[in-house]
């Protein structure tokens, strides 16, 4: 039956081309623009970690004395200081545990092959991989005594070693940053991140860093930090090792906790660390207070979904509405236009359900022939977003559950449109048009 139903929906399409025509537009282009603004809200929502995210804790301290607030709800800075940060990072427990930072170096190569260029570097300790999944083609993460030692080298991505070596096992060959000289000792493979939500503070859709350097060095080389740096206090800065040992807060840091028990333990050790700090004239409130927050509970913290995105989401969606408002006085004008056909099929024994079933299978093929045309439409525009905002350029995508999503909102929708024009058509009284034929 549901054969039956379809052939003659295709031929009620060949019969008015030109209203079927308009429809599977309208359709298509509600797909279109929902699809666009709903895969961008889908990807930047998404958990860019589901296997580990309730297992990564962004780690946060209330280092202010009190009086003094922050811009975030809970008043607690988003970042740590360099010292807490170490000391955090020399401590016994958790065994995985990072602190980072953003830099940057001009990169050039002992060879006039290769023009000297500006490269986004991430300072970080040697758990950074194995926490957040970073892959290798070529080599590895640097050595625990590398790091303590402040050793010369460096893991650079795939792109880099492809700009650098054309793409070749570049390990044991030498870049040099600023005015020195560093060892590669890693090539990371092609990361497929949706954000990088490791560090939200300095740009959750920026592209990845090309260069991966020891923690140490910041100390070391004394290198200046390209992320955010802020302060609550005036504070008498005037050597590198001022900043170091000051309550400016731009060291960001995460902990790797496996189970329940592990986190409530590292809890009761960071109150601890406060009252220990307390002793030595730090972290004056009455009360220790710090954070531990899981990745999707730091990206909701960091408000990674504006309310803008929502807001076009919504808007999206009314935008359909209002194409499936246009299809629905199609439909009426369509399927009345059809009501002496009717009459006769009722006479001839077809029941009421058989008719209202007939046309909802014909707008659902309409949906799905609009959804599958609003998929493309969909595509020029996430293409165009890609485009307009080089930061969306890995968000702007359609994944499976987005290209499956869009037939299946274009038919559920359209059925609803139909619903109405179906019911007004099947109560056609048969004698009506017998008595008029």
């Amino acid at each position: 039956m549901l054969l039956h139903y379809l052939d003659l929906s295709w031929r009620s399409f060949k019969r008015t081309p030109l209203v079927s025509f308009l429809m599977v537009l309208a359709i298509a282009i509600g797909i279109g623009v929902t699809m666009t603004s709903l895969s961008v809200y889908h990807m930047m929502s998404a958990d860019p970690i589901p296997h580990k995210s309730s297992q990564l804790y962004n780690v946060q301290l209330q280092t202010m004395d009190e009086g003094h607030t922050w811009w975030t709800g809970d008043d607690i800075p988003m970042q740590l200081t360099y010292q807490d940060a170490v000391n955090l990072h020399n401590a016994p427990t958790p065994d995985k545990k990072v602190a980072m930072m953003r830099t940057g170096f001009s990169v050039y190569l002992d060879s006039d092959k290769v023009k000297p260029f500006t490269g986004e570097a991430r300072m970080t300790t040697p758990d950074f991989f194995s926490m957040f999944d970073v892959p290798f083609i070529y080599g590895g993460v640097w050595s625990v005594q590398q790091e303590q030692s402040a050793a010369p080298v460096l893991v650079i991505s795939k792109e880099l070693n492809d700009k650098l070596f054309a793409g070749e096992n570049s390990i044991g060959k030498l870049v040099y940053l600023d005015d020195d000289s560093y060892q590669i000792v890693g090539v990371i493979d092609d990361w497929p991140l949706n954000l990088k939500y490791y560090d939200l503070n300095n740009g959750a859709f920026d592209k990845i860093a090309d260069l991966f350097l020891p923690f140490s060095l910041i100390k070391a080389k004394e290198l200046t930090s390209w992320g955010n740096s802020n302060g609550w206090k005036h504070e008498n800065i005037n050597t590198y090792a001022d900043r170091l040992q000051s309550e400016i807060v731009w060291i960001q840091f995460w902990a790797q906790l496996d189970t329940p028990e592990q986190k409530t333990a590292y809890g009761d050790y960071l109150t601890s660390y406060i009252e220990e700090q307390k002793k030595r004239g730090r972290f004056t409130r009455e009360k220790p207070e710090y954070s531990l927050r899981d990745v999707n509970q730091w990206m909701e913290y960091n408000n990674v979904v504006s309310e803008d995105n929502k807001i076009l989401v919504s808007l999206s969606f009314m935008f359909l509405a209002v194409c499936l408002a246009n299809i629905l006085g199609l439909l009426l004008a369509k399927f009345l236009r059809r009501a002496p056909e009717v009459g006769v099929r009722r006479a001839l024994g077809a029941s009421k359900r058989q008719v209202f079933l007939q046309h909802l299978v014909e707008v659902a093929m309409l949906g799905f022939i609009g959804g599958l045309l609003g998929i493309v439409l969909a595509q020029i525009g996430l293409l165009g977003v890609r485009q307009s905002y080089e930061y969306y350029k890995n968000i702007a995508t359609m994944d499976l559950a987005m290209l499956l999503s869009a037939p299946v909102i274009a038919i559920t929708t359209c059925i609803i449109a139909g619903l109405y024009p179906a019911w007004l058509v099947c109560k056609t009284n048969p004698a009506i048009y017998l008595k008029s034929q």
